[in-house]
């Protein structure tokens, strides 16, 4: 998980998912227009997204294409995100009910 966080760290990387996720299945070419960037910088990022298992390639004839893999991202969710989210959830529904009560 730490090469994920690495990966995710970088706002130009991060940019990368992005463009991913609104079009999957870009070359570099695609990938390369409309970033400020040079072709080598835009290589060496997906270089680590790849190695961080978020984005996987396929060669399709001479082009290779670069698709999101979102696992990672959904783990990070699992292990990170939700388990802060059951307390505030079991509040809440503490207060909806409290709050019914009070009405009857």
């Amino acid at each position: 998980m730490d090469e994920v966080f690495k990966a995710l760290a970088d706002v130009s990387r991060r940019s990368l998912l992005d463009s991913l996720h609104a079009r999957n299945g870009q070359t570099l070419n695609e990938l390369c227009d409309g970033l400020a960037m040079s072709r080598q910088a835009v290589t060496k990022h997906l270089a680590i997204l790849e190695a961080a298992n978020l984005v996987a390639t396929l060669k399709h004839g001479r082009e290779k294409l670069h698709y999101l893999n979102p696992v990672p991202i959904h783990e990070i969710g699992d292990r990170w995100i939700n388990k802060f989210e059951h307390g505030k959830l079991a509040a809440l529904s503490t207060l909806k009910r409290q709050l019914e009560k009070r009405d009857e």
